[in-house]
């Protein structure tokens, strides 16, 4: 019987994620209107949730318009699905 027999590694991992998740959430709304809850239901996964702090540096970044466009751009296939979401909000 080894050490870590008894030891729920699936569940250590969900909990860790679950919080990751939440302070990603809580960082991303403290930045923008939206709630830590608008956040987690916009963006249940943590990959578009970093997506969106990525393309939020961007757009607050201090470079001129036409290079934030082009920097968009550059990334668009993935951004794509976080605009998509972000307009479904607003539309």
């Amino acid at each position: 019987m080894g050490l870590f027999d008894n030891i729920d590694l699936g569940a250590i991992l969900d909990d860790a994620e679950q919080k990751t998740d939440e302070k990603l959430a809580g960082q991303i709304s403290s930045l923008t209107r939206m709630t830590d809850g608008e956040i987690k239901e916009l963006f249940p996964e943590a990959a578009d949730a970093k997506k969106l702090v990525e393309l939020m540096k961007i757009v607050k970044s201090a470079e001129d318009r036409n290079t934030k466009i082009n920097n968009i751009t550059a990334n668009s296939e993935k951004f794509a699905g976080i605009v998509v979401t972000l307009l479904g909000k607003f539309v």
